[in-house]
Formats: C-alpha cells, structure tokens, sequence
C-alpha cells in the first residue's frame, strides 16, 4: 500500500477531544501519535512499515499538488489488510490520523515481478 500524506497546520482533535494533546500540535506530530499507536497492531498482523519519508517537490507532476510524506506497508493479503484496518486496537488510535491529515491517498500495488 502506497500512503501519500498531507498533514494539516494544526492537528484538529474537534472529532475526538479526548485524544487530544494538553497543547497543540501539528498534523505531522499527530501523524506521529498515530504511527506509535498503529505499528504494534499492524506488526501483529504480518504488515510490516517498508518505507516512511518526507515529500518534497515533484519532479514531474502538478505544480499546484503537495506531499508532505509517503508511507509503503507491506500486507501479506488483502483480507490481512481489511482485518488489521477493521481491528478494535487498529480503531483506537484512528482519531489521532484524522486530526493529523488535511488529505491522503491509498493506492494498493501488487508486484509484478519485474
């Protein structure tokens, strides 16, 4: 799974006040909270984190579209990665994503063997 990110100025806990930090924070520190949180969980169920970087500029792409990070998991299946996402711990932690992000894509890829 390729995740492009696009984190917010300020991280917006308004949906979920009760994961709230006591001070403000960025959307990438809250990105951050929620990276802690999730990579026992998807650990536990054969995903593993290949790849966490900052974006920068595109060199070829839209003027006018940012990336602030991209993410590649590896999942053993695709009902790995529906079971890991749909998991009560996984769950726990998802208000710390949504305060974090202004945008985000998911992409799946399949290695073709090339």
């Amino acid at each position: 799974m390729l995740n492009l990110l696009r984190y917010r100025p300020i991280a917006d806990y308004s949906a979920s006040p009760q994961l709230a930090p006591a001070t403000s924070i960025t959307g990438e520190a809250a990105y951050r909270l929620y990276m802690e949180h999730i990579m026992p969980p998807l650990e536990k169920s054969g995903g593993k984190l290949l790849f966490f970087g900052r974006g920068g500029p595109f060199l070829i792409g839209p003027d006018n579209e940012r990336w602030d990070a991209a993410l590649l998991v590896q999942q053993s299946s695709p009902a790995a990665f529906m079971a890991f996402s749909s998991d009560a711990e996984c769950l726990a932690g998802i208000a710390h994503r949504t305060a974090a992000l202004a945008d985000s894509r998911l992409l799946p890829l399949e290695e073709n063997g090339c």
